[in-house]
């Protein structure tokens, strides 16, 4: 028989302090050598949201360099995934971290960010990411595109236009089409149409809908959310940094919170497909223009294993 390829992988859930909550992500810590189609294939195989394979940087201000896959294909830019895989890094030891914060560089297929280790007596408590400044890219004010939205998601019109806040695309990394739902009995009760959600997400060029409401499960939460993405291989996502980023400058930019230099949000969602998640989001503004987001949370190893094709 041929010798069989063996890879480590690591499975950590994101932003959840428990098991079994929040977003599951595959790490692949030594990914050096293997192809394009090989790395689809295992992340196919994977079957998780995300799956990431991390190599050498190109660049030498970046610690590792970080390929990003979801079933179906590669992409630039996501947020638990780069989370995941720096606590995975730093529980193995190929981050030196201390307590406190440690500040270190990701390199991805859209540039460098930094990405805080925050740790305490040894054990890492939170990681935080940089993601870059959002774009704004247009409400979606046409009553035929708030129709189709609306029937994408299971909902009527009124459910999402009643509550007088903007449909928008809004990208801090990958663009999202952040839509207000009245009621939190309104967005646990959406079946998504998988085929009409990628229709309108290729008519307005985002690659995923994330619906919220402003009444949560959890005292604590700022909304509730569920994100839907088949365009990209996932139907429904438990925690979806990226977007959960997108969705804090949203909010600050059309004055929807509190807004001071700094504002903290928290994002619960992944409660109706049984994976409850805690996203941290923190967006910096400076004379009334957003500077800086953040986005972070706590993980657990789950999953220590050896892939083998």
């Amino acid at each position: 028989m041929p010798e069989r390829h063996q890879l480590k992988f690591y499975q950590a859930d994101v932003f959840t302090s428990l098991p079994f909550g929040g977003n599951p992500v595959a790490v692949f810590p030594e990914a050096q050598g293997l192809d394009d189609d090989q790395l689809q294939q295992i992340a196919r195989e994977m079957n998780l949201s995300e799956t990431v394979f991390v190599l050498p940087p190109t660049d030498p201000a970046a610690v590792v360099r970080l390929r990003i896959f979801t079933p179906t294909q590669e992409i630039p830019f996501a947020g638990h995934p780069v989370l995941g895989t720096f606590y995975v890094l730093a529980q193995l030891g190929l981050i030196a971290i201390t307590d406190g914060v440690t500040r270190v560089m990701q390199e991805c297929n859209i540039g460098l960010f930094p990405v805080e280790i925050h740790a305490q007596e040894g054990l890492i408590t939170r990681v935080v990411m940089t993601q870059p400044k959002p774009l704004f890219l247009g409400p979606v004010e046409e009553a035929d595109d708030l129709f189709d939205i609306a029937k994408a998601l299971g909902l009527s019109k009124n459910q999402i236009v009643d509550t007088n806040r903007p449909v928008m695309v809004v990208s801090t990394g990958l663009p999202v089409l952040i839509v207000p739902v009245r009621t939190l009995t309104a967005v646990r009760s959406i079946v998504p149409d998988a085929a009409a959600i990628v229709e309108v997400c290729g008519r307005v060029g985002a690659n995923g809908i994330m619906v919220f409401t402003s009444v949560t499960v959890e005292d604590h939460a700022t909304v509730h959310a569920r994100m839907f993405a088949p365009s990209i291989g996932i139907l429904e996502d438990p925690a979806t940094g990226s977007a959960s980023g997108a969705m804090g400058a949203y909010l600050v930019h059309n004055g929807l919170v509190e807004v001071g230099p700094m504002t903290e949000l928290v994002v619960e969602q992944g409660y109706e497909i049984a994976r409850p998640s805690r996203i941290l989001v923190q967006v910096e503004s400076e004379d009334d223009a957003i500077q800086t987001v953040k986005v972070g949370g706590q993980c657990v190893m789950m999953v220590k294993g050896t892939l083998a094709f």
